[in-house]
């Protein structure tokens, strides 16, 4: 009886890092230990989207900043964001932990409804995998809210 042949494909992943004016990585090899540090970093990223944008920061067992994950692009006030597109790069990456950040078009960071149930949905998630959820913040118009600093966790 003849076999078939199975061709599989390779997964590869290319990551790009994102400089500043001068030429110098934003994010990676910081050490992130307040929510205004990490507020600080991801503005440099996200306040001149005219669309929702939702990212995560992979971090190693000392907090240090492995990479920077753009998720998921949507409209003016809402994106669609899935466990397993956040987890699948946290993974990929061999982060122990991760901050979920997303900016708010509008201005103003005040989290939704919907914000803190995929945040919820999102920790749970990271329990089961073992990679710890740190933190969600929304960025605003020169603002930014953080769920573990507010006390919504």
């Amino acid at each position: 009886m003849p076999t078939d042949t199975i061709t599989l494909r390779e997964l590869t992943i290319r990551y790009v890092v994102k400089a500043d004016a001068a030429g110098q990585p934003i994010l990676i090899g910081r050490t992130l230990h307040t929510p205004h540090a990490v507020a600080a970093a991801l503005t440099a990223l996200l306040h001149d989207e005219s669309t929702e944008v939702f990212a995560i920061l992979c971090l190693s067992t000392t907090h240090h900043v492995l990479g920077y994950h753009e998720v998921s692009r949507g409209t003016l006030d809402s994106t669609l964001v899935h466990p397993r597109e956040v987890f699948k790069a946290a993974l990929l990456a061999n982060a122990a932990a991760i901050i979920l950040a997303h900016n708010h078009p509008s201005g103003d960071p005040t989290p939704s409804p919907d914000d803190a149930a995929l945040t919820t949905r999102l920790r749970a998630a990271g329990t089961l995998l073992g990679v710890e959820v740190l933190d969600h913040v929304v960025i605003g118009d020169g603002r930014y809210v953080s769920f573990r600093e507010t006390g919504r966790w």
